[in-house]
């Protein structure tokens, strides 16, 4: 596939702020694969939150380091053209990818390093597909970091039944969480609005606390059991250490997927201290073979993907919004096929 003189339909942000509004429909030349890459033509992407604060400016001037930026790193497509030195994979395969930090999903065509392509099962749609490299990782990885044993195959620390908490449990990482500690066999709380109760209970958590009552702002389980780990997947800005210590096993750990500073104060000043008790501040870079096992895991009917809403490319700006708004159920999505 001759790329270097087609065009295609992209959106994209020319400078940090102005949210869905500053987001700009353009015509762009397609990209070309470079050694290692694949050309994927897209048919889904998942809008996450960290498209957004990027955005935002919130790991300026590093990321995005230039504009104008075409944003989304969850990408689901076809291979159509490969970059030179890329045997793995042949035209006409279907797969996902992360191109993190090259974003680029949010366009008919993107490229991706094929050591971070997977193959897309034909069960997988291409929808549910987008949700996984992120989002679906992100647990996978969180659940692993708490020392929570998942499935045979998956390498998750110790074999031992966990009581198992999880924060914001109706996102997109949340709803995710829950069906990977159910389906090992761990006990599993659940925080979520109670709009959502019905959902996350049906998605295998045992108990489900509303965080707009008492007892879910200070995540006190009715059971009374304390937590030997945490999904802390809670956009919460300020919840304090303090809020998980009095609910914590006398070894629980709580992975937070969403640290600021005051986290990783607290970490290190566990780690000096030698504190039973940890908080462990977790960015993830999701692997080809995580891609691989999650994507697995939806095709055999082990684990599912919620899709809050799905938006086509011209209207993306809609799913944007939507995501910036907060209290998503499950994943947004936008897709590059024929228009809605």
């Amino acid at each position: 596939m001759a790329t270097s003189s087609r065009r295609m339909r992209a959106v994209q942000y020319d400078k940090y702020g102005g949210g869905a509004q500053a987001l700009k429909h353009v015509e762009v030349p397609i990209p070309t694969p470079k050694k290692g890459e694949v050309l994927i033509k897209m048919e889904a992407g998942s809008i996450n939150q960290v498209d957004w604060k990027f955005q935002k400016g919130v790991a300026r001037p590093f990321m995005p380091n230039k504009f104008p930026f075409i944003p989304v790193y969850d990408l689901a497509g076809e291979v159509v053209e490969l970059g030179r030195g890329v045997s793995s994979f042949k035209v006409g395969d279907k797969v996902i990818a992360i191109n993190f930090p090259g974003g680029g999903g949010l366009a008919e065509y993107a490229v991706a390093q094929a050591s971070r392509t997977a193959p897309r099962p034909p069960e997988v749609s291409a929808a549910v597909g987008a949700c996984l490299p992120i989002a679906a990782v992100t647990a996978l990885v969180a659940l692993r970091t708490a020392g929570v044993s998942l499935d045979a195959g998956d390498g998750g620390g110790g074999g031992a039944k966990k009581n198992v908490l999880v924060t914001a449990a109706s996102g997109g990482v949340g709803h995710f969480a829950v069906q990977l500690a159910s389906a090992a066999g761990h006990r599993v709380t659940a925080t979520c609005g109670a709009r959502n109760a019905g959902l996350v209970g049906g998605l295998g958590a045992d108990e489900v606390l509303d965080y707009a009552t008492p007892e879910g702002a200070a995540l006190r389980s009715a059971s009374g059991r304390r937590y030997d780990a945490v999904v802390h997947c809670a956009a919460v800005a300020g919840l304090p250490w303090s809020a998980f210590a009095p609910v914590l096993a006398d070894a629980g750990v709580v992975v937070d997927l969403t640290p600021g500073a005051a986290a990783f104060a607290t970490a290190l000043r566990q780690r000096v201290t030698f504190s039973r008790k940890r908080l462990v501040p977790l960015f993830v870079s999701p692997t080809k073979e995580d891609m691989e096992l999650v994507a697995g895991m939806v095709a055999e009917g082990k684990l599912r993907a919620v899709i809050e809403s799905r938006h086509p490319l011209s209207r993306a700006e809609e799913g944007w919004a939507r995501s910036m708004a907060g209290h998503a159920t499950g994943k947004i999505i936008v897709e590059m096929g024929d228009e809605q």
